[in-house]
């Protein structure tokens, strides 16, 4: 693996004790699913239809951890490539393949520096993962270049309101607690890891920039039968009702 920045040895230690805490032991319910769901509250990608064709694409999921994304994409005709930075959730992934009898490769890297080439690929995902945990000046044009001409990117993370309204500690509140203003890399109190939220406009800009053409913006809302998550309990199905604690991105690599 090439060299990582602070950051990422820094999130990579974060999410090496998250495997240890909980992701190792909830990774096969999550290869299990038989649905594609988004997100802290499994909102069906039926219902979204975000995600677009994937039977026969090549798909390369950036900041995968324990690859249940890939997998569902796997089962539904993908070739899809893993890149993770963390080498404990790159081994729960091992344990994953070879206990659903999926595989599929898995690669030790930062999607701010993938070790693939340039054009390999249909479509590029992450669910979290590159999405708030790598510096979008840097992994966003990574997917740029391992895109094909036409090919897409698909990305899901927390809305810029939600941000926005978050509390350094506690539940989020109904009204603004940050400056949207200079909003981009954030450090949490109680937090290892170091995140990127970037809001709408510059996220945007950032795209165009890049060399893609934004395609759509979903805001994400519990489905009817979402209930408060056991772990990610940072938003509320309550709150996430009135306004969307996630989004998800779709931009077009242009031809």
């Amino acid at each position: 693996m090439t060299d990582i920045s602070d950051d990422a040895k820094r999130n990579r230690a974060g999410w090496t004790q998250a495997n240890a805490d909980y992701t190792d032991q909830h990774a096969s319910h999550a290869w299990a699913a038989d649905e594609i769901t988004w997100g802290v509250f499994g909102v069906p990608e039926t219902s979204l239809n975000t995600l677009g064709e994937v039977d026969g694409r090549d798909v390369v999921e950036l900041g995968c951890g324990t690859a249940y994304v890939s997998a569902w994409l796997a089962r539904r005709g993908a070739r899809p490539v893993g890149v993770d930075v963390t080498p404990a959730q790159l081994a729960t992934a091992r344990r994953c393949q070879s206990e659903f009898g999926i595989e599929f490769p898995l690669i030790e890297g930062s999607a701010e520096d993938v070790p693939l080439p340039a054009a390999s690929f249909d479509l590029a995902v992450s669910e979290y993962g590159a999405s708030i945990w790598c510096d979008p000046y840097r992994w966003i044009p990574e997917a740029h270049r391992l895109l094909r001409p036409g090919g897409r990117l698909w990305f899901l993370r927390n809305s810029t309101l939600s941000i926005l309204c978050a509390r350094d500690e506690g539940p989020p509140s109904e009204t603004l607690q940050r400056s949207q203003r200079g909003l981009g890399r954030l450090e949490w109190p109680s937090e290892v890891c170091v995140e990127w939220q970037l809001p709408h406009g510059e996220l945007f800009r950032l795209l165009r920039r890049t060399g893609f053409d934004v395609i759509d913006l979903v805001e994400v809302y519990p489905p009817d039968n979402a209930v408060d998550h056991s772990y990610y309990d940072t938003f509320s199905v309550e709150w996430a009702r009135k306004w969307p604690s996630e989004e998800i991105w779709v931009a077009e690599k242009s031809r």
